[in-house]
């Protein structure tokens, strides 16, 4: 099939991918006056009176943001706001259609930090959520941190909803080969937004031998032109203080985990791993690694974004599950452990995990359900604990 021809198709006949449904009938001078004027002064009145009261009388409890300032856009790099909308219309009617929460693209020709934040800021009063797309890193990292304090979830889904996937997909990969956290070693090709995150998450698992590699090698502590955030990762990764390229990287690797370019690597690489490797090559359209050129290098277990191939790691497996959860017990901000949770309740939807299947299909009915509870509970049990 030619998806490129079948989109273009699809997206002029239907001028987009989303409209606007009205949840009441507007038929009679009554229904008039009830959803409008005069009757809607008294809801005015009454949330201004207690504004906790704008999540039972509006649509804000089950609204999101996606929000993106069209500066890296899948592979396509810095294409503005206007080229990011079909992307932003799709993250919102999967975000309807697999959770049946309420979502609205917000494209904005806006590019610096604080700009962002600004109108994050001021948009914030109308949802219950905030989804963050495809903001060039580093300032993807300032403006998640800067809008902890809204009062309402902000998750940055190329950082958070891919290292939740990637946790799911490792806990099984870790069982089909018969290894622990804390005993493998996992190299990164990839240190942008969704490296650093995944990075971040396997820490917090026990995960101590990581190295990470950008365009212009192996990170390590002292290397110049490392921005802040590279900086602090240098501090807590590659402890050996390895140099070079990937392919000094990954040799002796129990994991490799690819974020980066197409055709990386070769069958020869992947037999300087360590037995039963793992191959998390995510690149797309085209993975660092084809499965079967990995295979035939010695991998036990291969996974890719393409949904043409097994083991797919996509973060649709994340991310409407997580904001349902967090929308329905009305978090104030996704967690760590919210993350964490999220991911086990991932990888428990394959309780037999097999090298050709470590993570449920990517349109699987029953994942959200299942995450919403996993993110809801971890947040009821940290404000709890609180």
């Amino acid at each position: 099939m030619n998806y490129d021809e079948m989109a273009l198709e699809l997206h002029a006949r239907n001028r987009g991918k989303l409209g606007v449904h009205s949840k009441v009938e507007l038929k009679t001078i009554d229904d008039m006056s009830t959803a409008y004027t005069p009757g809607v002064a008294a809801v005015c009145r009454e949330i201004a009176r207690d504004r906790s009261k704008v999540y039972e009388l509006t649509c804000k409890g089950n609204m999101v943001a996606v929000v993106s300032d069209g500066s890296a856009v899948l592979g396509l790099g810095n294409i503005g706001a206007e080229g990011s909308m079909p992307v932003m219309e799709g993250k919102a009617l999967l975000f309807k259609e697999l959770a049946d929460i309420d979502a609205l693209p917000i494209c904005i020709d806006a590019h610096e930090a604080d700009e962002i934040i600004a109108i994050v800021r001021a948009i914030a009063p109308t949802f219950g959520g905030i989804n963050l797309e495809d903001i060039a890193a580093p300032k993807c990292f300032e403006v998640e941190e800067a809008l902890q304090d809204l009062g309402i979830p902000v998750f940055h889904d190329d950082q958070h909803g891919t290292a939740v996937v990637v946790l799911a997909a490792m806990v099984n990969a870790l069982r089909v080969v018969n290894k622990e956290f804390s005993d493998v070693k996992v190299v990164f090709s990839g240190a942008g937004a969704s490296g650093i995150a995944c990075c971040k998450i396997l820490q917090v698992m026990g995960v101590e031998d990581i190295i990470m590699v950008d365009t212009r090698g192996i990170i390590y502590k002292g290397r110049d032109n490392l921005t802040p955030i590279k900086q602090e990762i240098a501090e807590t990764t590659n402890q050996d203080g390895a140099k070079g390229d990937i392919r000094d990287a990954i040799k002796g690797a129990d994991v490799f985990i690819g974020l980066s370019i197409a055709n990386l690597l070769t069958a020869d690489d992947i037999s300087t791993m360590r037995d039963n490797a793992i191959v998390l090559a995510m690149a797309n359209p085209d993975p660092e690694i084809m499965p079967e050129e990995a295979l035939r290098g010695g991998a036990a277990v291969v996974g890719t974004g393409r949904s043409d191939l097994p083991n797919q790691i996509n973060n649709v497996l994340a991310f409407p599950g997580i904001l349902r959860g967090a929308l329905d017990v009305r978090a104030e901000r996704i967690t760590t452990q919210m993350k964490v949770a999220a991911g086990f309740a991932i990888s428990d939807l394959v309780p037999e995990p097999t090298p050709d299947e470590i993570i449920p299909y990517a349109l699987n009915t029953e994942v959200v359900p299942a995450v919403a509870k996993a993110v809801g509970d971890a947040w009821q049990q940290d404000d709890a604990s609180r």
